[in-house]
């Protein structure tokens, strides 16, 4: 017999306004801790020096969180002209210091540079695997391992402030691209280095950036609950995200009840003008509620690949 999972079946997504000095690793920990979730996924490590939102799919929810890390992502970073680090950030080492000579023209223009697509070699401090572990535990031992570039897309870069030797810009770029390279690589092209000091994700995706919490919020609502006497689940539950969102973008395929209880047996099925060559959203009836992901298979037919289990106590339905 199976060994019941510890925690509840919460469904949802809560946007975490990750706060800087922890990883995205100890701010899932706590957020699962807090809602007492049995499952929990983050959609995309921040940097513990980095600030800002991080999606955490809870309970049916992770089925769905590889579409965030495939989402595009927004942030505002601050950088320091005249010293590099090993780290790219002010977390590492400074281990080159230069003069700062340049002009604001000189800086737009370099900065303008960045948009498009690029091919980008990841920074030895990331948290990309080689041979089952991390790059920054090889960096830590000060081994270099060779890295593949990767093609990113910047889709706009501007220059904010730039004042003395300090500079600050708004990225919106791809999945998988660094910001911290980006700031390393400019201070090259500029010829003085430079490193970021400060970065905060504004954006994944569609989410809005309003709807973000911070874990300092989520626990006063369960000192609030247990003030109040009520369920903590009554008063963090209304945060979530339907689980959907993450999947929002994707074509829509509706089915009725006879199609919808064969899929969710795992059985494909055949809908017409249901498009190809995309995963699909799948929704079951007039209410349209979300019941997982699909492909269509080489028959023609929708075949599932990632469904929604129901339980009694569903926190968040699609559409709600």
């Amino acid at each position: 017999m199976a060994r019941r999972r510890k925690g509840r079946p919460v469904n949802g997504v809560i946007l975490l306004d990750k706060p800087t000095g922890i990883s995205s690793n100890d701010a899932l920990q706590k957020v699962k801790r807090i809602y007492f979730a049995q499952k929990a996924g983050h959609t995309g490590a921040l940097d513990p020096l980095a600030t800002g939102m991080l999606p955490i799919c809870l309970g049916e929810a992770t089925k769905f969180s590889q579409f965030l890390l495939d989402s595009d992502k927004r942030y505002v970073v601050k950088a320091k002209l005249g010293e590099r680090t090993n780290t790219s950030d002010s977390d590492g080492e400074v281990v080159e210091t230069r003069e700062v000579n340049v002009t604001q023209e000189q800086l737009e223009k370099c900065v303008a540079s960045f948009k498009g697509e690029t091919d980008q070699v990841p920074s030895m401090f990331s948290a990309l695997k080689h041979q089952g572990r991390p790059l920054y535990e090889y960096a830590r031992e000060g081994i270099e391992v060779p890295r593949e570039s990767r093609k990113i897309t910047v889709y706009s870069i501007e220059l904010l402030r730039f004042e003395g030797d300090e500079i600050e810009m708004e990225v919106h770029c791809s999945k998988g691209t660094y910001i911290r390279t980006i700031t390393d690589d400019l201070g090259e092209m500029l010829g003085c280095g430079a490193h970021v000091t400060y970065l905060r994700r504004t954006g994944v995706a569609k989410y809005p950036y309003e709807k973000m919490v911070t874990l300092e919020q989520l626990n006063e609502l369960l000192e609030q609950a247990e003030r109040d006497e009520v369920a903590p689940r009554e008063l963090l539950d209304p945060l979530l995200m339907p689980m959907d969102t993450a999947v929002e973008d994707l074509p829509e395929v509706n089915l009725n009840a006879e199609l919808t209880n064969l899929v969710q047996h795992g059985m494909p099925v055949q809908v017409l003008g249901a498009p190809e060559g995309t995963p699909l959203r799948m929704t079951s009836g007039e209410e349209k509620l979300f019941i997982g992901v699909a492909e269509i298979n080489d028959d023609g037919k929708v075949a599932p690949k990632r469904l929604v289990v129901f339980h009694e106590e569903q926190s968040v339905e699609a559409n709600s």
